[in-house]
């Protein structure tokens, strides 16, 4: 079983309003409306005490039966990664189950189901697509153990 992490919750799945919570106060602001007419296809927030190649908290999306609101800390584990790089760089997001007994058959990325998986890479290639200078590349999915390593990097990454 792959360790427990914290993960807040930004943006409920099923949203197209891009919420960003403000690391300093803790407010949680709209930061957008999303231009394409696609929805988040999971709970979708960052790792606290994390940095990203990107110079934010590495994203994390949460796999759940029913939506999450902004600010809520969900205890998750990490089974995969979908690798991608914006215009802003490097900015992976590691894909997550609920650390609760019930998902305890998640293991790896395998374990995730294709349908879902090319549900969530669809959305991350396409869902700037109609912005002005916006631009997304996706690299295709890694498992937990990349996913790890990913998460490990971004802790040191943040410790400086």
């Amino acid at each position: 079983m792959s360790k427990s992490i914290e993960v807040t919750i930004e943006i409920p799945k099923g949203s197209r309003n891009k919420y960003e919570v403000d690391h300093e106060t803790g407010k949680v602001y709209l930061d957008r409306y999303l231009f394409t007419p696609m929805a988040y296809p999971a709970d979708y927030g960052f790792i606290d005490h994390t940095l990203g190649e990107d110079g934010d908290p590495l994203d994390a999306l949460v796999i759940l039966p029913e939506p999450l609101f902004p600010g809520v800390i969900v205890k998750a584990r990490p089974v995969g990664v979908f690798k991608m790089t914006d215009e802003a760089g490097g900015d992976d997001k590691l894909l997550c189950v609920l650390d609760d007994v019930r998902f305890d058959h998640f293991k790896d990325i395998d374990d995730v189901d294709q349908f879902t998986r090319n549900e969530i890479e669809h959305f991350f290639v396409h869902y700037k697509d109609l912005e002005p200078g916006k631009e997304v590349n996706g690299s295709g999915w890694g498992d937990k153990a990349e996913a790890e390593r990913i998460l490990d990097e971004a802790i040191e990454r943040y410790k400086g």
